[in-house]
């Protein structure tokens, strides 16, 4: 992440929420902008093939829904995970029972990829910082060295690099046997 706050002085949350966007996201973190990198090649398929992949397990049966860099606010924070996972009961509806655009509220599984020349610890930072409040799952995903680092509250962060692996999901998802292995073939274009 870059940091684009160049100002010495703190911009508040409220004040960040009424900029405009920006492409990539930014995020707003102790009062200090962040955007994120521009995702490349490994980052964008793996963004966009996960999460139709959980939401053809779980939306039709009404057990939760993935987003891709859907803005969460919560806890002072406005962060934008890669990939966001809510159960079908914690999704913010209007009421006409459409989704609604702000989400105020943690996921329940927020899904960070690394793109090249990212650093870590602000990812790995944001993980921590939603398992605090009330993520249940986080994965920090690695698409040059093939790993997945799971994280879960109260607990150490365990990676997962052996091609049998299997990947810990959220319980909506556990039939679901995904391997380490399968999940990154979906890098492959044979």
């Amino acid at each position: 992440m870059v940091l684009v706050s160049s100002s010495s002085t703190k911009l508040s949350l409220e004040e960040f929420l009424k900029r405009p966007e920006t492409k990539p996201a930014s995020e707003y973190i102790d009062g200090r902008i962040y955007q994120k990198p521009m995702p490349q090649g490994k980052h964008s398929r793996l963004q966009t093939r996960f999460p139709a992949e959980i939401n053809q397990r779980i939306e039709s049966k009404r057990l939760g829904c993935a987003f891709t860099e859907l803005r969460c606010t919560f806890a002072r924070r406005s962060i934008v995970p890669d990939i966001s996972v809510f159960t079908w009961e914690r999704i913010p509806r209007d009421a006409s029972g459409e989704v609604e655009n702000t989400f105020p509220i943690h996921p329940d599984w927020m899904i960070e990829i690394l793109s090249p020349d990212q650093r870590p610890t602000r990812v790995i930072n944001n993980i921590l910082f939603c398992l605090n409040h009330g993520t249940r799952l986080g994965w920090l995903i690695d698409p040059e060295e093939k790993t997945v680092i799971i994280f879960q509250p109260g607990q150490q962060p365990v990676g997962m690099e052996e091609p049998t692996d299997r990947l810990l999901m959220l319980p909506v998802l556990e039939d679901w046997q995904l391997t380490v292995e399968e999940f990154f073939n979906w890098l492959n274009f044979p």
